[in-house]
């Protein structure tokens, strides 16, 4: 690819480690996991090799992963596979009475929030988004306040919900603006009435450090392509305390959660992937955070109506977003492209969509302003000639514009 990249967030190339890790799971060593001759049972050898390989990264357990298709499938088997099984006990127990409730936060990946409405169209659910901050933060205040409202006064055996709440579903890292969020916390609130949490890791698995049973989130989403896999690949990690109904069934692969014939070339791939992810991300880390704020000074240095957006501090290392308010976002994009700087405007997931970030609509920008935005992303710390052009290059694209 010619000219910089700066759209990382969107997705990696594939390193020549991880391919060829894979290689031999596509031409040698190719047979089905679940055949019991020899050959299948190296294949399957791998593909636990890879799990726990994946879990020790994220601070999981071997059996809490189940490979799947990437974020977007871990979304909707978290976000519907949880809740449909927590609205079956709970009608069990109250009857059809008691309306469940999903609650999300206003700033959640389509694959989650749109998991979320397919709830409410066809299990009468209640979706509840929690607002956030000008920063992007989740207001845990509110979150505590509507999870207090979902509780039932009504008995109940230990083992049934006694919350009309079924599912917390927050993301960890926001794509649009790289904001972190404090998901241990989420955690404790949600646990403390008794509702499981789901965590949308995608953005930012291979970015920070990830705990995953220290935090005690109960399901947690990742996807390959951010990390450095080819793209249809991802997992979610799910506590085995968790009730959860399947969304696919067939021959009862991946915990019966996730039934098809794996990929174990593609699992193996996760696990390299991440691995070097975590390796580099210890090695260069301060780096990349110190060439990320020259970045973010050098651009409001040299357009002084560009605004950060997100917070300044607790952020992703290589992200960097701004609004340029008066210009058009797009036509941003498209000049700056022309000039070698390839960068976006928030999620590459919404196919098709010229709309205001959502993000930064709930973060309370106007949408002209919300319309303006532009996101840069990268892996490797820029050197100090890279943030030189990249400023040159915003400064020309804004005065031509």
């Amino acid at each position: 690819m010619t000219g910089m990249y700066l759209d990382a967030a969107s997705t990696e190339p594939v390193s020549e480690d991880v391919i060829r890790a894979m290689m031999p799971f596509l031409t040698e060593a190719y047979a089905n996991p679940m055949s019991v001759h020899s050959a299948g049972k190296t294949a399957a050898k791998a593909l636990e090799a890879a799990r726990a390989s994946l879990a020790a990264d994220l601070g999981a357990r071997p059996d809490d992963v189940i490979f799947t298709s990437g974020g977007t499938e871990s979304d909707n088997l978290a976000v519907k596979g949880i809740a449909m099984a927590r609205i079956r006990r709970m009608r069990d127990a109250y009857g059809e009475s008691v309306t469940p409730r999903i609650i999300v936060s206003s700033i959640e990946h389509p694959a989650v929030l749109e998991s979320a409405r397919w709830l409410e169209r066809w299990f009468g659910c209640e979706v509840v988004e929690i607002p956030v901050d000008a920063q992007a933060h989740i207001d845990l205040d509110a979150l505590r306040g509507e999870l207090e409202q979902g509780r039932l006064d009504v008995p109940s055996e230990t083992a049934k919900p006694r919350n009309a709440t079924v599912l917390v579903s927050a993301m960890l890292a926001n794509n649009e603006v790289g904001t972190v969020e404090p998901v241990d916390d989420i955690a404790r609130i949600a646990h403390a009435c008794g509702v499981p949490l789901h965590v949308d890791a995608v953005q930012a698995a291979g970015q920070i450090p990830i705990r995953m049973r220290e935090w005690d989130v109960d399901a947690m989403s990742l996807s390959g392509h951010k990390f450095g896999t080819p793209k249809g690949l991802g997992a979610l990690l799910l506590r085995s305390r968790v009730p959860i109904e399947p969304l696919i069934n067939g021959g009862g692969q991946e915990r019966s959660l996730r039934s098809g014939t794996q990929n174990v070339a593609g699992a193996v791939a996760l696990a390299v992937a991440l691995r070097d992810a975590n390796t580099r991300m210890r090695g260069i880390q301060r780096q990349l955070v110190a060439s990320r704020d020259r970045l973010i000074d050098a651009v409001m240095r040299v357009e002084p109506k560009a605004r950060l957006t997100g917070d300044p501090m607790r952020r992703l290392p290589g992200h960097a977003s701004f609004v340029f308010p008066g210009l058009s976002g797009e036509a941003l994009l498209v000049d700056l492209d022309a000039r070698g700087i390839a960068c976006s405007s928030g999620s590459a997931c919404a196919v098709g969509r010229h709309e205001a970030p959502g993000t930064l609509l709930a973060m309370g920008y106007a949408e002209p302003v919300a319309k303006s935005a532009v996101r840069m992303t990268f892996r490797e710390p820029l050197a100090p000639e890279q943030i030189n052009q990249i400023a040159a290059a915003v400064e020309e694209s804004c005065t031509s514009l």
